[in-house]
């Protein structure tokens, strides 16, 4: 559905992009990671159509962005950041405008219309001016106008930026059921958006690929992947299980976070069994204790900061 090849942008000296090269199949929902001035939404702008490739190419639905923009813009749906639009136009006028552009007739205008501003709860600021939005409800008015013709493919940049947890889970509910026949891209700094989502995740930096996996892959290159926390009832306990946990066969390490010890394991070395044992017969009062899969957020830093410019 998307592919780029050898991708790059320049900015005077500043190269943002550097020879991206990926495939993106129908169906793929995925989180586009990386830390601020990595060049993803370069990158989005360039596969939107919003700006030009200094080098390389982006296929879109077989259609090449620099050759072929209007028939790549009839296939996507652009939320870009920060969610511009115009300020003097209510909701509605503004949801209008953007059906009128779309070529959306007759009872379809109606229907999409009615069907965004449902899904998106906007009929209560349907007569408000965009200026008057807050930054969630611009938000919204933002995420509506990128879905309105029902697009194959959806470019998300930051889609739950300002919107209360509320919002932000009404929005993830949406993205999952249109992620049944769509292909999304999305830009985000929460990575529980990630592990909520998304079916592959991609980590730039400097404008250069850095990983490509799924996110259960990523979180297997954590230290934490089969970690086990424990968190215990009696602080007075505490001191006495760090270092029983410690003592432990295939223990690494022993973390202690105020009640919370986080035990990491030896490459490949399952130590669940062997800790929930040591604890019921030390007879500690456990208030919780589970296996980690793994923490994408560890995973991230590491794989970000160790890349040089």
């Amino acid at each position: 559905m998307i592919r780029t090849e050898a991708l790059s942008r320049r900015y005077g000296p500043l190269l943002a992009v550097d020879t991206l090269s990926f495939e993106i199949a129908p169906g793929t929902v995925l989180g586009f990671l990386g830390p601020n001035g990595a060049g993803k939404s370069t990158t989005m702008k360039m596969l939107a159509g919003f700006i030009s490739p200094s080098a390389g190419r982006a296929l879109v639905g077989g259609h090449d962005v620099s050759r072929e923009p209007l028939a790549v813009k009839r296939l996507i749906g652009y939320l870009p950041e920060g969610a511009p639009g115009y300020g003097e136009m209510t909701v509605a006028g503004f949801l209008g405008f953007v059906a009128d552009l779309r070529g959306l007739r007759g009872p379809v205008r109606r229907q999409r219309l009615a069907t965004v501003m449902d899904r998106l709860s906007l009929g209560g600021v349907a007569t408000q001016t965009l200026e008057t939005l807050s930054k969630g409800f611009r938000r919204r008015v933002g995420l509506a106008q990128a879905i309105l013709h029902d697009p194959a493919i959806l470019i998300l940049d930051e889609p739950t930026d300002g919107l209360d947890p509320n919002q932000k889970h009404e929005v993830r509910e949406l993205i999952r059921e249109m992620a049944a026949d769509k292909t999304i891209i999305i830009s985000t700094h929460l990575l529980e958006e990630v592990d909520a989502l998304c079916n592959r995740v991609m980590i730039i930096g400097h404008g250069r690929l850095l990983a490509d996996d799924t996110p259960r892959r990523l979180e297997a290159r954590s230290r934490y992947h089969n970690a086990v926390s424990l968190r215990l009832s009696d602080p007075a306990q505490l001191a006495d299980a760090e270092t029983a946990l410690a003592a432990l066969p295939g223990v690494a390490a022993v973390e202690c976070d105020q009640q919370r010890l986080t035990v990491l394991p030896k490459d490949g070395v399952q130590i669940l069994p062997s800790v929930a044992e040591l604890a019921r017969t030390a007879g500690w009062t456990l208030a919780e204790l589970h296996l980690e899969s793994g923490r994408l957020d560890e995973v991230f830093r590491r794989i970000t900061m160790d890349t040089p410019a």
